[in-house]
């Protein structure tokens, strides 16, 4: 590296931050209250899918979106207790980031910032509709992310 380079790198130093996190759509159902309530205890069986979207607002501003589905069923009856869908975001304030590092930040270091808060906000969703909190596994982005590149070098 040249002193220019070096001199050049140092003046503009790669910058990150969350700007704010904030719903974007959020919707929970219960269609079969309070009949479910009535019912005898038994563990809901849960379909969930997670999607990770993000779009450049400008150009120094990332929008990385966390999108969350989720079904409970009883397990005997299989009769639908919720469903709920999130989508979390979060507006992510990048400059002078290398472009070699950018899916890595986009992909790995955004969603795991985001996904804490969306957990908690599922959890308290599920509360506020009179069932258990549902408390969603933690998620290792960085595997996540490693696994789709191999898939796309497949």
């Amino acid at each position: 590296m040249s002193n220019d380079e070096t001199s050049a790198s140092e003046a503009n130093p790669p910058a990150f931050g969350v700007q704010k996190i904030y719903v974007k759509d959020i919707s929970f159902e219960s269609p079969n209250a309070p009949e479910v309530f009535a019912m005898p205890e038994s563990m809901p069986r849960i379909e969930m899918n997670l999607a990770m979207e993000h779009r450049q607002v400008d150009v120094e501003h990332w929008e990385v979106a966390l999108k969350v589905s989720a079904k409970a069923h009883d397990s005997k009856s299989e009769k639908l207790l919720f469903e709920i869908e999130v989508e979390h975001a979060a507006l992510f304030f990048m400059k002078n980031i290398p472009e070699e590092h950018m899916a890595i930040v986009i992909s790995v270091d955004c969603p795991t910032i985001i996904f804490p808060y969306t957990r908690q906000l599922i959890s308290q969703l599920t509360v506020d509709g009179g069932f258990m909190p549902l408390l969603l596994e933690p998620v290792n982005f960085a595997a996540a992310y490693e696994n789709s590149r191999k898939q796309q070098l497949n």
